[in-house]
């Protein structure tokens, strides 16, 4: 079993924070103590499920999340900057093209190791990175 972390943009990270910091800090300013742990709730659960994102290579499986793919159905791996919701702490992304039309868009840190893991499962893979 391999284990990848997603790469994090610093920029995301400080964009999120900057919008939670207004209303904690107007809560706080304004004795709306409610409001501020509310909001500091809500910053530190995003915070735990990012910590949570990461890619494992487990045999023939990979698991992004919830999502169990086959590696023998992966058809092609190419890079992409596509903003979509997903898997991913950074714009840096590959989308992996599995089964007829599926897609999932990740960010390993480490991406020329992680997709070599996956050639040497499924060497057919397509590779555009």
């Amino acid at each position: 079993m391999k284990t990848y972390r997603s790469k994090v943009d610093w920029w995301l990270i400080l964009i999120i924070v900057g919008i939670f910091s207004y209303p904690i800090v107007e809560g706080i300013s304004t004795k709306q103590y409610g409001l501020s742990i509310t909001m500091i709730s809500i910053l530190m659960i995003m915070f735990w499920m990012f910590s949570k994102i990461k890619y494992v290579i487990e045999g023939t499986m990979l698991k992004v999340w919830w999502i169990k793919i086959d590696i023998h159905s992966i058809k092609r791996i190419f890079k992409t900057n596509n903003p979509l919701s997903s898997p991913a702490l950074s714009l840096d992304r590959i989308a992996i093209v599995y089964n007829k039309y599926d897609e999932v868009l990740i960010s390993p840190k480490f991406k020329k190791e992680f997709v070599d893991e996956l050639l040497k499962i499924n060497p057919s893979i397509i590779v555009e990175i």
